[in-house]
């Protein structure tokens, strides 16, 4: 019942992609946050709306890389597998 060294390797990596797939899960998670805590920041000060939506749009690019390595990590240990 021993189990050869490929198919170890195949199945680490395939459980790998799914560790990683969910860290794509942040970038929904830290859009969400950025746009609710942008349209409370408008609502407070209108007249900041410029800064305040251009600032939002910057930490969402930036939310949404993390999640884009996130895939791309599980896209190339999926294709290991």
């Amino acid at each position: 019942m021993g189990i050869d060294a490929q198919s170890f390797v195949s199945g680490m990596a395939l459980l790998g992609a799914g560790v990683a797939a969910i860290g794509c899960l942040g970038g929904g998670i830290g859009c969400g946050t950025a746009a609710g805590k942008a349209v409370e920041g408008v609502s407070r000060q209108p007249e900041a709306r410029g800064t305040i939506i251009s600032t939002m749009i910057i930490g969402a690019a930036l939310s949404e890389a993390t999640s884009i390595y996130a895939l791309l990590v599980a896209l190339l240990l999926l294709g290991r597998g």
